[in-house]
């Protein structure tokens, strides 16, 4: 391999896998993301995040102010979940046993998976009324239901390789753990202000962790955490209900008689 490649990583695992990313042809993974059975809801994202990426970029130009410019940002790192799913889920159906690629991807996806809901926690931006607040609001509830939706399929996928392998109820057992996850990866996030990347800077998650209580109260964090992983919980539950609606079984039209 190309040595200029390789990558120094703390994690060897990690390395690895991005070793393995940069020989892997990027038209494999557009193939994996938009194969058949997920074509129409990957189409709608993307048409999404389009639209929502040339709203702000509008925004800016209009108003000359780059205020919401770091939802283009956090619109980016809601796609990674994506890309991890598909990856160890494609992992995982290669063979039987599940080989350590399968489990680095998806220790990447949970990393990155409250990156997706994240983008509502962006509504602290408005803070008070101000002439353009609605269309701001606009713009961050589009770009927060787009990543949302997007971790949501992410999570699917996921779903989908655990109830395979451990069964129904322990795929929603896995579910719950990753909103409760999620909730929490979402506060340190807003309040303690820490990335998914910052794993492989241990120092500095001590030491941020280690002053949470001279941030915020433990209490407002357990609550933040709990609520939010009980509107993750709750919301994929409704949307996972609507993808298994029967279609609706109409009754012929009576004949009318002349």
């Amino acid at each position: 391999m190309d040595t200029r490649y390789q990558v120094n990583s703390p994690v060897p695992a990690l390395s690895n896998m991005v070793d393995w990313a940069v020989e892997f042809n990027c038209m494999k993974l557009f193939q994996l993301m938009f194969k058949r059975e997920t074509l129409v809801p990957m189409l709608a994202l993307s048409f999404a995040s389009v639209v929502s990426v040339v709203l702000v970029i509008g925004r800016m130009v209009w108003t000359h102010d780059t205020h919401l410019s770091f939802l283009i940002w956090n619109l980016f790192l809601a796609w990674m979940p994506m890309v991890f799913a598909v990856l160890a889920r494609e992992h995982e159906k290669a063979g039987q046993s599940a080989g350590w690629r399968f489990y680095a991807f998806g220790a990447a996806w949970l990393l990155f998976f409250p990156n997706a809901p994240y983008i509502f926690t962006d509504i602290i931006h408005l803070s008070h009324y101000y002439t353009r607040f609605w269309a701001d609001l606009i713009l961050i509830l589009l770009s927060a239901l787009t990543g949302m939706v997007l971790g949501f399929l992410s999570l699917y996928l996921m779903q989908s390789v655990v109830r395979r392998r451990a069964g129904e109820w322990m795929s929603w057992l896995f579910i719950a753990a990753v909103a409760v996850l999620s909730g929490f990866g979402i506060c340190i996030g807003r309040f303690m202000r820490l990335n998914s990347w910052d794993v492989v800077a241990p120092g500095k998650m001590v030491h941020v962790l280690g002053n949470w209580t001279d941030r915020m109260p433990m209490g407002y964090s357990i609550g933040f955490s709990v609520l939010f992983a009980a509107f993750l919980f709750v919301t994929y539950l409704m949307l996972y209900a609507l993808t298994h609606l029967s279609p609706p079984q109409l009754s012929p039209a009576p004949n009318k008689s002349s």
